[in-house]
């Protein structure tokens, strides 16, 4: 309307009540001020303002601003009615997510959607097997699977039952990542996840700390293992960073064991493409501060040995079941440092002496109100009983919570041996198994660097349980025999070293590394021109280097 304003199209404009045109006061009065220097009439018909007679209420301002207040008025009434149902634990969102529908007995309550639940666990299972957003986006695209808003209107819900649908079958990673992020999957119901303002009507976002989570109201499509596992993948994996898209599936499981960091991997181009993990913190400058060493290890090694523990760990729990789960409570119960028996006993002294307190503060308050008490004596009793309250209350929560902890893992041994069990016929280790049992890996640095004669000490710590070594893994004592042949390969160890700096300091070292180094670079490069080859029949392509341009105003000097 205002563009037809500006092209003079419009003379005069009619509404009902000023309220009509606008509830914001500041805009109000700059639409007037515009429409005045338009040459424009402005009639309100039941407010009796007639700019075009001279006859212009002096009141408008304060209309305005009442217009205003009565809009906010509305809003939080409306506000405060989705407030008292989201917080009896209903639904509030206008429609359910992607994988539900509303019953048709109770609009309130959710069923799952047994056409669109299977695509949504195929999302989830496909995040575990190692395939981003964009991947499992084009692969659903390809297969011509109808995008949730196409689905919705298909079955005459959401909003898109009414509107037009370019792209029904064109699913996007945003997608894919909104999916992966709903809680409700759980079977919880999740209220008051945006917030809208009465003013621009947009919904904005608010952080998850104000969300209010009501569990288990409706049936659930993943389950909480699956969903954490997700969430872990999708929070720390990084993309090969060469233009290949591809995930390793140790990412995101790998940890430096001396500074803590995440170990990212690395694809060594030198004639061979061999993936290698090394610490984050290493490679920030300056290099080596946050953290002395790189602790490279190649992936595949780790892969190996994780494969080689899960089977062990499998085969052995096959073997005794009930000793197996006898064993695995015992490593949990070991990993507890707290005497319960000894908590329990402070928890019932810590709340007998809450409720003495808050007798003892009512007590106060009313010899204060009768005058029994001085305000000033009152306000120092008051403060100490209060303080001493908040710290007993404070104590009492941390038993809780450690109380909860334990209760948690005494649930986790009966989730291992679960998910054992599910494995027990499996043949080789695949990467949704991989995440499933693995929480994470530390990497320790290797005890002789530069040496191809080295140990790297890894620790495997599994979901559920943390760290354990199947009693068929663990260290033996070497037997003498076995300590001799250790001394005497040490031995040869030292002495091959010394004759290495012997030629060191002759210069014979210096020449033989440089005629392996130019007979190496020889096969390396021969070795890349075939990977070049292979990538350009992929579709690989890598951006040639830019030549030196000269800059403009200065002659290039040949």
């Amino acid at each position: 309307m205002l563009a037809e304003v500006e092209k003079g199209n419009i003379g005069t404009i009619i509404v009902k009540d000023m309220s009509r045109l606008g509830r914001n006061y500041v805009q109000m009065g700059m639409l007037r001020e515009q429409l005045r220097r338009a040459n424009v009439r402005l009639i309100a018909v039941n407010e009796g303002v007639d700019t075009g007679s001279g006859f212009d209420d002096d009141f408008l301002p304060f209309r305005d601003v009442i217009n205003e207040y009565y809009a906010k008025d509305i809003s939080k009434k409306i506000k405060s009615t989705f407030k008292a149902k989201g917080e009896s634990g209903k639904h509030v969102a206008s429609s359910p997510p992607y994988g539900y529908l509303k019953d048709s007995e109770d609009k309130n309550q959710w069923v799952i959607d047994e056409v669109a639940a299977p695509i949504v666990r195929r999302i989830f299972r496909m995040t575990l097997e190692g395939y981003g957003p964009y991947q499992i986006a084009t692969q659903f695209t390809a297969e011509h699977i109808p995008i949730p808003a196409c689905h919705q209107a298909q079955l005459g819900v959401g909003l898109w039952q009414n509107r037009e649908i370019k792209y029904p079958y064109k699913w996007t990673s945003s997608t894919i990542a909104h999916i992966l992020q709903k809680h409700e999957y759980l079977g919880h119901t999740v209220n008051f996840k945006t917030r809208k303002h009465f003013k621009d009507k947009k919904s904005h976002y608010v952080d998850k700390d104000q969300w209010l989570i009501f569990e288990d109201t409706h049936a659930p499509i993943i389950d909480q293992e699956t969903f954490d596992n997700v969430q872990r993948i999708r929070g720390q994996v990084r993309r090969y960073p060469d233009g290949w898209g591809e995930a390793h599936p140790l990412t995101g499981l790998m940890y430096c064991a001396d500074c803590g960091g995440k170990m990212y991997v690395h694809r060594v181009n030198n004639g061979k493409r061999v993936p290698m993990y090394v610490c984050g913190n290493y490679a920030k400058q300056p290099v080596g501060t946050l953290c002395r060493s790189a602790h490279r290890i190649k992936a595949d090694h780790v892969m190996e040995i994780v494969a080689k523990t899960i089977k062990e760990v499998i085969q052995y729990a096959s073997l005794d079941k009930e000793r197996f789960a006898e064993e695995i409570q015992s490593h949990i119960e070991d990993r507890q440092t707290v005497d319960f028996t000894e908590q329990r006993k402070r928890m019932t002294v810590c709340e007998k002496r809450i409720g003495e307190l808050e007798m003892l503060i009512a007590k106060i308050y009313e010899d204060n109100a009768l005058g029994k008490l001085s305000d000033k004596r009152y306000t120092m009793l008051y403060n100490q009983y209060k303080g001493e309250q908040e710290q007993l209350q404070g104590e009492l929560d941390g038993y809780k919570t450690e109380q909860a902890q334990y209760e948690n893992d005494r649930k986790s041994a009966a989730r291992f041996l679960k998910l054992v069990e599910r494995y027990s016929n499996a043949e080789e280790m695949t990467t949704v198994m991989l995440n499933e049992f693995v929480e994470r890996i530390i990497v320790h640095e290797r005890d002789r660097k530069g040496s191809a004669d080295t140990t790297q000490k890894i620790e495997i710590y599994f979901n559920f349980i943390g760290e354990y070594i199947p009693p068929t893994m663990a260290e033996k004592e070497p037997t003498p025999e076995e300590l001799e042949e250790m001394r005497k390969k040490e031995a040869r160890k030292d002495k091959l070293h010394q004759n290495y700096l012997k030629r060191k300091a002759n210069g014979k070292q210096k020449e033989y590394e440089e005629r392996t180094k130019a007979k190496k670079k020889a096969q390396i490069d021969e070795q890349k021109k075939q990977i070049r080859a292979e990538d350009r029949e992929k579709g690989i392509y890598f951006h040639a280097g830019v030549p030196n341009i000269p800059r403009a105003g200065k002659q290039a000097v040949m």
